[in-house]
């Protein structure tokens, strides 16, 4: 899967896709593992909200103006339009969850 990211040695691995719903939230599950290639990346910037849940390694985690140690079993979850993003990569290899959602192209309320 190639998205924001994969340039920086980042690999998403898409779990699944809400698109097009009654609800006019589109949902994007991913797994995500950085390894020794992984570049630092903490200016990710979205719209939507983002959910990540740690299972693996550990990184201090931005954003905004805050570094988050997670550690297997943290979570965090925040409005994507701050930057965001692993900014010191602790323990390799580090996986986690990243759940986003954002509103559906046309149904912005």
């Amino acid at each position: 899967m190639e998205r924001r990211g994969t340039r920086a040695g980042h690999q998403y691995n898409l779990l699944g896709h809400l698109g097009q719903n009654g609800s006019g939230v589109v949902v994007e599950p991913y797994l995500i593992t950085l390894t020794a290639d992984s570049d630092i990346f903490p200016t990710f910037q979205h719209e939507g909200l983002e959910f990540l849940h740690m299972l693996e390694g550990s990184v201090r985690y931005r954003h905004g103006d805050t570094l988050y140690l997670m550690e297997p079993g943290d979570s965090l979850f925040f409005d994507a339009d701050a930057s965001h993003g692993p900014e010191v990569l602790e323990k390799l290899p580090a996986r986690y969850l990243s759940i986003i959602s954002y509103p559906e192209k046309g149904k912005r309320r």
